[in-house]
């Protein structure tokens, strides 16, 4: 085995397997009822307390434009934690469940094909080839981009100085 591997943990979502870097997983925490958010988009199901630090909760079949499903006794929230701008940035993941944890290396994972339009592929980091199948890797730093994954909020509510022209 070489250097250059690094662990996954998988997750499925809609009959998929997606794996983030197991660096950035926090917790794994079963579904529990959240503080919904007025104005929010509806993949941000709302948020937690987590031991004192306010966690969004996103639904990620919705954030990537899935129909939405009633949660089940498999259905987890994978917390993720990055750092953006010096400060860390912590959110809560809905899955439909959690598979495994892999060990990949490099030289397994190729580059997403281009999907041209028709895919939102930018969270996705690579593909990776384990037991003769393919998980799609995701990019936790983009996926928990915290103007990318607020964004659809601040089209819902005015500027100020909008509300103010009117």
């Amino acid at each position: 085995m070489s250097d250059q591997s690094q662990e996954y943990l998988t997750f499925l979502l809609d009959g998929e397997e997606f794996g983030v870097d197991i660096l950035r997983v926090q917790e794994i925490m079963v579904w529990a009822p959240v503080t919904a958010i007025p104005g929010a988009p509806d993949y941000l199901r709302g948020v937690i307390n987590l031991r004192g630090v306010i966690v969004p909760i996103v639904d990620m079949r919705q954030r990537f434009g899935r129909d939405p499903i009633d949660y089940t006794d498999t259905t987890v929230v994978i917390v993720l934690r990055t750092s953006e701008s010096e400060n860390s940035v912590v959110v809560g993941v809905v899955v439909d469940a959690v598979s495994e944890v892999y060990k990949v290396e490099a030289e397994n994972i190729k580059e997403s094909p281009n999907f041209g339009d028709h895919i939102d592929s930018r969270f996705v980091f690579g593909m990776a080839t384990v037991d003769e199948k393919i998980i799609i890797l995701l990019d936790a730093k983009k996926l928990l981009n915290v103007n990318d994954l607020y964004s659809v909020v601040s089209h819902v509510r005015p500027k100020a100085s909008e509300s103010l022209a009117s």
